[in-house]
């Protein structure tokens, strides 16, 4: 075989970290898997942004994912799956490196911006959610569908969400449902809304940005190709979900969803009742106690030790089976209701964990 016959068989990278014109970028090389982040690839970002970093003819860091649908579609969840049910230890290591570098986006000294084109969800949001310039298309579809998992917005998900205006957050986190761009701009969760016709061009200026590019910079540039006038179809609703998701306990939620009776209030109830009764519940309590928490990083670190225990849950095993290993999108929740969840049950995710403990590097 020759030398190059060698180089045409190798694969790519699932991550393409390289430098064009001023810009770093963190390309995202899953596209058959819709770009799902694994370890391995959290922790080449990690490089990466080092070297992004110390490299004086970086300006910015550009993350981005290769295809044409999504930036990224959350976790490894399979691998996730096939550790909790051996009883191994990729969930406590793998969210730990996770959340220490979703940490570390918002801190990040260079701008650091995201194109949230396609679908972005879960660890997708983490990636990206938390840069201070986050761009969304025409064909973007953000979610944190993790309740129907057995699980919850993390990634700091919860610290996202608790600041959307109102109960949006809260809406968005019980029922999982898709915000397209512009419900993610009214959000709070991106900033800028483009079409995707004109990515192109944009993608050239910001690799073509000044060297030593400030926040300010990029926002200009930015500002070139925005859409000034989008209405975001949650909007709509954001009398309804106010009054009914500003209850503090699902079943005070689940009733005033009843009393509304409105297709948009039945359409709700029906997504909250394929969920997991256990992770409505312990997803409501974290939201509740991230409206109180002054950083991302306290935030992150309550949802660590919840993970944890949802990790070594039934919950989270038979939630990802339904969904993406058997398909037949019928879990067998344990309790089944909602009423049957406990405040003990609760409480037992908010224990911290002996064993695991997430810590930030100075």
């Amino acid at each position: 075989m020759s030398a190059h016959a060698a180089m045409t068989e190798m694969p790519e990278k699932d991550l393409i970290a390289c430098r064009e014109g001023a810009a770093g970028i963190l390309r995202l090389n899953r596209p058959k898997a819709i770009n799902a982040l694994t370890l391995d690839m959290a922790r080449e970002i990690v490089v990466a942004l080092d070297e992004f970093e110390s490299d004086p003819g970086v300006s910015l860091v550009l993350l981005e994912g290769a295809g044409e649908r999504g930036l990224c579609a959350g976790g490894d969840i399979r691998g996730l799956y096939e550790s909790a049910k051996a009883g191994g230890d990729l969930g406590p290591v793998f969210w730990r490196e996770e959340y220490i570098l979703n940490a570390r986006i918002p801190e990040y000294p260079k701008p650091y911006v995201a194109y949230m084109d396609g679908l972005v969800m879960g660890g997708g949001v983490g990636l990206s959610a938390h840069s201070a310039h986050r761009i969304v298309t025409e064909k973007t579809r953000m979610a944190m569908p993790e309740v129907g998992l057995g699980f919850f917005p993390d990634v700091g998900g919860t610290w996202l969400l608790s600041r959307a205006p109102g109960e949006i957050g809260t809406y968005f986190a019980l029922t999982g449902q898709n915000m397209s761009g512009a419900d993610a701009v009214y959000a709070g969760a991106a900033d800028v809304l483009i079409d995707t016709k004109n990515w192109p061009a944009l993608r050239d200026a910001l690799t073509n940005a000044p060297l030593k590019a400030t926040s300010a910079d990029v926002r200009a540039i930015l500002a070139t190709y925005a859409v000034t006038e989008s209405q975001a179809p949650v909007a709509a609703h954001r009398a309804q979900i106010d009054k009914a998701f500003a209850h503090d306990t699902v079943e005070a939620i689940v009733a005033a969803l009843g009393e509304d009776g409105s297709d948009f209030a039945l359409a709700t109830l029906k997504a909250l009742s394929e969920k997991s009764p256990t992770a409505l519940k312990v997803t409501l309590e974290l939201l509740r106690r991230a409206r109180n928490s002054k950083s991302l990083k306290e935030c992150l670190v309550r949802e660590y030790n919840s993970a944890l225990a949802v990790f070594t849950s039934a919950e989270f095993v038979e939630g990802v089976r339904a969904a993406i290993i058997d398909k037949d999108r019928n879990p067998k929740w344990s309790p089944p209701r909602i009423e049957d969840v406990t405040p003990d049950i609760v409480e037992k995710y908010f224990v911290p964990n002996a064993t695991y403990t997430l810590v930030f590097p100075n």
